[in-house]
């Protein structure tokens, strides 16, 4: 079992907090409740760390404390369908899922059962449902474990110096164009690239928000802060073009975190996002379960709605 000290939180109180609207303490959904060895599936609750459960299934593996580094608990990983160590996004551990819906219906979800439920809340940044439990595949977490890889720095920020990072996904034959495209951006706007950091990930076909279409070069790009409110608003117009940059080389960006990407950039990567919107509305209409990444993509999105419905 996980080492913790939370009293833990059953079903019953989480779906009762979300029928009757009241907040609880998701850091409490940090158990391990089953190992079916039989089967090779594990199953544990949303806050519960990949590095414990790694610790739990490989004792003493070198690669235990690496596992879903960016993204702690398998919750956060699941809401933006992260990308593990090994470069395979986290769908590709999960047998499936124990959710509550806005309504308080808690429901059991798989890639055989309600299909487009299960694909529309891996990815969908915790605005359809709430995880209780996930059932994850051993085999698959320990291939993880076994192909887990550092990411590749190509060059690291000077140290005291203020960056904010942009993430991009490039096409692995288009990298050393986009990667000399960037750096003469940055000269050209006398913003220099302050550091590079590379990582390999892998496609999959589960989800409705689908960021991994394909192989990818995930590009982090560090890029000095400017402290001047103007500087700050051409850092954006910067940070706009070399997404342009990386979607002309059929490239894209990830969705969770980049919300200075323009319409017209969100559209041409996630030209399903308004009908996901359109599925949130339908599952959700009273909105009880948003937040700002849900806000920001309405916002973007309502204009166009808007004039559909108009017409």
């Amino acid at each position: 079992m996980l080492a913790t000290q939370s009293i833990p939180l059953s079903a019953q109180e989480l779906t009762a907090a979300i029928r009757e609207g009241h907040s609880y303490d998701a850091a409490r959904l940090d158990r391990v409740l089953r190992i079916d060895e039989s089967r090779g599936l594990i199953e544990v609750q949303s806050a519960a760390r990949w590095k414990d459960i790694a610790a739990v299934l490989r004792p003493g593996h070198a690669h235990a404390a690496r596992l879903g580094p960016a993204m702690q608990t398998v919750g956060e990983s699941l809401a933006c369908n992260a990308a593990g160590p090994d470069g395979r996004p986290a769908v590709t551990h999960v047998e499936s899922m124990t959710v509550v819906m806005p309504s308080g219906e808690l429901a059991r979800v798989s890639r055989e059962r309600q299909a487009e439920l299960f694909g529309l809340v891996i990815g969908g940044h915790g605005v359809f449902a709430a995880l209780y439990s996930v059932t994850l595949h051993i085999g698959s977490i320990s291939l993880a474990l076994n192909e887990a890889a550092e990411a590749e720095v190509l060059a690291s920020p000077p140290r005291d110096t203020a960056c904010r990072s942009l993430r991009v996904l490039v096409p692995p034959h288009q990298l050393p164009g986009f990667l000399a495209e960037a750096v003469g951006r940055c000269d050209e706007w006398r913003m220099p690239l302050a550091g590079v950091r590379l990582r390999r990930t892998r496609e999959e076909h589960d989800t409705f928000l689908r960021w991994a279409r394909r192989d990818y070069a995930a590009v982090t790009l560090s890029l000095a802060e400017p402290p001047a409110l103007g500087v700050a608003v051409r850092a954006t117009q910067l940070r706009r073009k070399l997404l342009d940059a990386a979607i002309a080389r059929g490239g894209s960006f990830p969705v969770y975190c980049t919300p200075e990407a323009t319409r017209e950039q969100t559209e041409a990567c996630y030209p399903e996002l308004p009908r996901f919107l359109a599925e949130k509305r339908r599952v959700d209409p009273q909105e009880r379960m948003a937040n700002p990444w849900y806000r920001h993509y309405r916002r973007l999105f309502a204009h166009r709605t808007a004039l559909r419905w108009a017409n």
